[in-house]
């Protein structure tokens, strides 16, 4: 068996640091950039492609919400399916104009946070995020998550897609994260996290907080960059797949 295991890197902003990036560089095989809408800047954007081709990992577009302030995770609501095209094509544009410059390829996209919990549930922006990718370059690779109206608009648009579940945060019965604002979204025991992570790649499936198993196609494991953690949590992961038996590789080395 192989997995991919991807992390939310380059989202400090000028001095500001955010998370060991370093580190999960050497401990994901994809990342996904901020491209300096919810963080991140040129000069981060930079440093982070670099890091990644001289490891070996690749690199995916992380658009979000312009929201500096909120990292991203709050909705903005209002915004016209045309706005939010334009809005993620502009980020995947900027991130691919900068990877050139590390002499690095941006192969897949992934949106951030309130922008994917929105486009989750809601088609239009699903598919204004969807109509984006395949604008830009019908060739990367849309990640989703599993039944949701982003897999919809992926499939409408004739996207190759990738399938991802979430190694720290809970989910729900209906296989949507458990809201940030409910306690016990975030998971932190490491040991804990590495055994689900584990069991899911095993089973294809997800278990709900409430015990339910959920069978997904799964392509990808995220571990949050910014969780508290968040390298010890990704060695263990790692450790505990590849003790299994399971190779860690990029996706888009495996396609």
């Amino acid at each position: 068996m192989t997995i991919d295991l991807n992390s939310d890197l380059g989202e400090g902003f000028g001095a500001w640091d955010m998370g060991n990036d370093d580190a999960m560089l050497g401990l994901a095989s994809s990342v996904n950039v901020a491209c300096g809408f919810h963080a991140g800047d040129s000069d981060i954007m930079l440093k982070t492609a670099k890091l990644a081709k001289e490891r070996g990992v690749s690199i995916g577009a992380h658009p979000g919400y312009r929201d500096l302030h909120g990292f991203g995770r709050r909705p903005v609501p209002g915004l016209k399916s045309s706005e939010v095209e334009t809005m993620v094509a502009y980020q995947i544009g900027a991130l691919q104009a900068v990877a050139s410059l590390a002499g690095h390829k941006v192969t897949h996209v992934k949106a951030h946070g309130a922008l994917s919990n929105v486009a989750c549930a809601d088609d239009m922006t699903a598919r204004a995020i969807a109509a984006a990718i395949k604008a830009v370059d019908p060739n990367l690779y849309f990640v989703v998550l599993p039944k949701t109206a982003l897999v919809r608009a992926g499939e409408a648009a004739g996207l190759k897609l990738i399938y991802e579940v979430f190694a720290d945060r809970a989910y729900e019965d209906d296989a949507q994260l458990v809201a940030r604002s409910k306690p016990g979204s975030v998971l932190h025991d490491g040991d804990q996290i590495a055994q689900r992570v584990v069991r899911m790649v095993q089973d294809n499936a997800i278990t709900a907080a409430s015990g339910k198993i959920i069978p997904v196609k799964i392509d990808t494991v995220c571990i949050h960059g910014d969780t508290p953690g968040a390298v010890e949590i990704a060695r263990k992961v790692r450790a505990g797949l590849e003790s299994s038996g399971i190779t860690v590789a990029p996706f888009s080395s495996r396609r």
